[in-house]
Order: C-alpha cells, then sequence, then structure tokens
C-alpha cells in the first residue's frame, strides 16, 4: 500500500467503486448466461449521423472547439429542444455540449454545491446523483418514493425541504427514471414546482430518456420552472449513441456559465467529430428515437406479461427501457441473493433493486435494451427458476 494512501481526498476514501458495473463483469464469466443489465441502446447509430462524423475527420476537423460546444451543434440541440419540449435556450448562452449526461452530472453538482450543502434525491433512482453528491462534501437526503408508485409527491417534497431549510442547495429529478421506469405527467411536475418556486434551490432534471416516452408527450420540468432548472439531455438514449458521449446542459445563462467554469478546466471540450454527429443527429434524425421507442415498446409489453405470469408486478413502466419488477413473495427479497442465485441457476442476470437506494430491496431492475430473441429466452428461465424456487411465504 502507498505511504500516500492515507491522505487521499477523504470523500474519495469513502466511496466504493460502482455496483452495477462489478456485478455485471461478476457474473459475466457465466456460460450462457441472457444479461439485462446495463442500460444501453442495442441499436446502432444511424448511418446518416456515422456518416457526418466520417466527414468530419475527413475534413480535418481535430481541433479543439469552443469550450461551450460548436455553435452549430448548440443551435440544432436548442431547434431539437424547442420542437420536442416547447424549450426556450439560447445557443449561445443557454446550453452546454458535455462528454456525455455523466459529466453533465458531475459538473452541474460540482459547479453548485458547497461542503455542508444538502440535495434532496427522491429513490429508487440512478445511483450517480449520490457519489457525485457526497465528492463534493455535501450530503444526500433519500426520499423513498415506492409507496407512491414511485412518484415525488409535493408533501414529501415540501417536508423534506423544511426539515433541510438551512442546507438544502438541490433537488434531482430523473424522468422518465432509471430504475423504474416511471415518468411525471404535467400535473406531477407543476405540484412540484410550487413547492419548488418558494425556495432559492435548484432543480437538476435529468432528462436523457425522454425520447423513450411511450404514452402520452415528455414534459421538461425546464418549461414550467425555466429560472431554476438545469436541465440534463443528450443522443445517448434517443439516438443509439452512448459511446459518442455527447450531452446537454441547459438552464439560466448566468449559472451556465459558471458551470461552464468547471466543464472547461475538467474536459477543455467534447470531441469535435462527435459534436458533428451529435449535431446531425439533431437537425436531420429529429425523429429516429420513434423507430427505437417502437421497438422497445413491444419488448416491454411482452417482458411484463411474461413475468407477471412468475409472480412478479412491475410499476406502470411508461419510458426508458427497464421494469423494476417486485419479486414475487414466494422467492428471495434479498435483491443482492436473489439475482446471485437467478444468475447462477438461471442463468438470467438482473440488476438487484438495493443499488438504486431506499425503496429498492425486494425489487429488480431488468433492461430491455436486448434482442427479442434474448427477452425470451429469459422469460422463459425466471418462469421456471420462480417455479422451483418457490417456498411457501413466511405469514406475516
Amino acid at each position: 500500500m502507498s505511504k500516500l494512501i492515507n491522505r487521499m481526498k477523504k470523500e474519495v476514501s469513502a466511496l466504493t467503486p460502482s455496483e452495477i458495473l462489478a456485478f455485471n463483469q461478476e457474473i459475466a464469466e457465466i456460460p450462457d448466461i441472457v444479461k439485462l443489465t446495463l442500460g444501453e441502446p442495442d441499436f446502432n447509430t444511424p448511418d446518416h449521423v456515422k456518416a457526418a462524423a466520417i466527414r468530419s475527420i475527413e475534413n480535418n476537423e481535430s481541433h479543439y472547439t469552443n469550450s461551450r460546444g460548436t455553435l452549430g451543434l448548440r443551435r440544432a440541440a436548442a431547434h431539437f429542444l424547442h420542437q420536442k419540449y416547447q424549450l426556450d435556450y439560447k445557443p449561445e448562452t443557454q446550453i452546454l455540449v458535455t462528454t456525455g449526461a455523466t459529466e453533465a452530472i458531475y459538473s452541474s453538482l460540482t459547479a453548485i454545491l458547497n461542503a455542508s450543502d444538502t440535495v434532496i434525491i427522491p429513490t429508487p433512482i440512478f445511483p450517480l446523483y449520490i457519489p457525485v453528491t457526497m465528492l463534493n462534501g455535501a450530503k444526500p437526503i433519500f426520499i423513498d418514493t415506492s409507496d407512491e408508485g414511485f412518484i415525488l409527491s409535493p408533501e414529501k417534497l415540501s417536508a423534506a425541504i423544511e426539515a433541510n431549510k438551512d442546507t438544502v442547495k438541490a433537488v434531482i429529478l430523473n424522468f422518465p427514471n432509471n430504475p423504474t421506469g416511471v415518468t411525471y405527467k404535467r400535473e406531477d411536475l407543476a405540484k412540484l414546482a410550487r413547492v419548488i418556486e418558494k425556495h432559492d434551490i435548484f432543480v437538476v432534471s435529468d432528462e436523457i430518456y425522454s425520447e423513450l416516452t411511450y404514452e402520452g408527450t415528455h414534459v421538461s420540468m425546464g418549461s414550467l420552472l425555466p429560472e431554476q432548472t438545469i436541465v440534463l439531455n443528450g443522443v445517448s438514449k434517443s439516438h443509439a449513441m452512448t459511446g459518442w458521449r455527447i450531452g446537454l446542459l441547459c438552464g439560466p445563462a448566468d449559472v451556465i456559465t459558471q458551470i461552464g467554469k468547471v466543464h472547461q478546466f475538467a474536459i477543455t471540450s467534447a470531441t469535435t467529430n462527435a459534436q458533428a454527429a451529435a449535431q446531425e443527429a439533431f437537425e436531420n434524425g429529429m425523429d429516429d428515437g420513434q423507430r427505437m421507442r417502437a421497438v422497445y415498446q413491444t419488448r416491454r409489453d411482452l417482458l411484463v406479461a411474461g413475468l407477471s405470469q412468475a409472480g412478479f408486478t412491475c410499476a406502470n413502466p411508461n419510458g426508458a427501457f427497464y421494469l423494476f419488477a417486485k419479486i414475487p413473495a414466494t422467492l428471495n427479497q434479498d435483491s443482492w441473493a436473489f439475482c446471485y442465485d437467478l444468475a447462477k441457476k438461471a442463468k438470467v442476470a438482473v440488476i438487484p433493486g438495493a443499488s438504486f437506494g431506499p425503496g429498492g430491496e425486494g425489487y429488480v431492475r431488468i433492461s430491455y435494451a436486448a434482442s427479442t430473441e434474448d427477452l425470451k429466452k429469459a422469460i422463459q428461465r425466471i418462469q421456471t427458476y420462480a417455479r422451483e424456487e418457490a417456498v411457501t411465504p413466511i405469514a406475516q
């Protein structure tokens, strides 16, 4: 062990590696396993988007861009967000191009948080917000939403703000939600906005799955509370471009300028040819995500029906490409133990619900960003496992 290890930043030392990635790597060696673990589209990036990147390379566009991103991309993104979600952001001052939505999360929270601040995080939720909050010396305040259909209620939000009114700096929203697939309707968001607007706090609204909304239309928190909301989006899920690492960070101009300082010192600028590809995606692939969405919806319906026959119940998965399924009472309710056993005996890999914070225990997250053939195979194996491993539930 290095003699300097104990002099590392204490917030870093307190972190543990991603449980999801570690679990995924651990079970990957099981022969013939069907992996329904990671949230990555199984589609290829559209050809016209790839061609734009190739043209960029051939035109020797290999130098730094403006730290905020190319103006062409920011203009295309502004038009896309306006057409899709009635968001009005000035490309020159209110949009920042980031290295994926993950960097947008890091840069925004790093820019707004001081040590001893608190951040309200409704759970279950994508875990990344938690370590980034802690890295900045701030404290996450969890609100378990599992008893209200995985929707944050204005009553719970108001209570959490009042209980931490001297320290609360931000509220995290992620919708359509990872891991539940649940999303917010306009009236849900309007009620939250009425609570938040009474306080000088930020909303960090991660809407990266916005194009994968199945019934109804995605409503952005940025359209309801523009002066307090930092909107995160990008092309990773909408255009199957996870590896291109292009995200968007949008909000009030003065706030974006401050976040841009963290972004600039962290990465300088996003990859040039990837920005060209993203500009093409927004300009000429506005509806690329709809074709993928139709396939995902068919897979979702297949999986919901198959799991139901095995005794699993799910929250209403109206977006993203995940099911958050309640483990039947006849099976092990410890989600980690259940997932390891399912992987070993049934050769199906899903993610333990406990990884997503309070309210997640007793559930599993299942990604249907997988082929129909693999989903059918997984359903058959899970149904067999549920029959063979079932035990009489203990009386309450």
